[in-house]
């Protein structure tokens, strides 16, 4: 079985197209297949030790799911059926996409609703992110100076991504004993 699990939600399609980047990055001993939340179980995320978690920001700052207009199930829901598990022991680190220029007032927002949930219940996150580089008035995914996680911008700097995501990847490894 592989080491590391990758789950993400989508509403577009992005988040999805990144997780098959990051896995393109390794073999099938070390990361297994992306899996979108809306067909992951609970068995199928907990049997991970470390896990690479994707989300988009929607709306208002929102996770997606229907309460954001999606048309599938996504985050929202997968994180009510986790609400009551203790993720101690394991490591997470997440990416999310966001649009700086148009939504830069809740600028990766959803990425630290992800963040501050499996923190409360005792996962290691690991994977921050500098904010240089970005133009943005608002996030609630910076912490100390930094973003909690990978932040990526395709519509606005998709250009940058194959060079963030490997920076990033390196930069977890020792994290993910990859």
């Amino acid at each position: 079985m592989a080491k590391i699990g990758v789950f993400f939600g989508s509403n577009t399609g992005k988040t999805r197209k990144v997780a098959k980047l990051i896995k393109k990055r390794f073999d099938d001993e070390v990361m297994a297949d992306p899996v979108n939340v809306n067909r992951a179980t609970v068995e199928d995320f907990s049997q991970y030790q470390y896990l690479i978690l994707g989300t988009p920001t929607l709306g208002d700052g929102l996770l997606p799911g229907l309460s954001a207009d999606c048309e599938n199930e996504s985050w929202e829901e997968f994180l009510m059926k986790l609400d009551g598990k203790d993720f101690s022991g394991k490591t997470m680190a997440i990416y999310g996409l966001g649009d700086q220029v148009g939504y830069g007032h809740e600028f990766l927002d959803g990425m630290f609703i992800l963040y501050d949930f499996f923190k409360k219940r005792g996962a290691q996150l690991v994977g921050s992110w500098p904010t240089e580089g970005y133009e943005f008035t608002h996030s609630e995914a910076v912490e100390d100076g930094k973003f909690v996680g990978l932040a990526l911008d395709l519509d606005n700097q998709g250009v940058l991504t194959d060079q963030r995501i490997d920076a990033w990847l390196n930069s977890i490894a020792s994290d993910f004993e990859m």
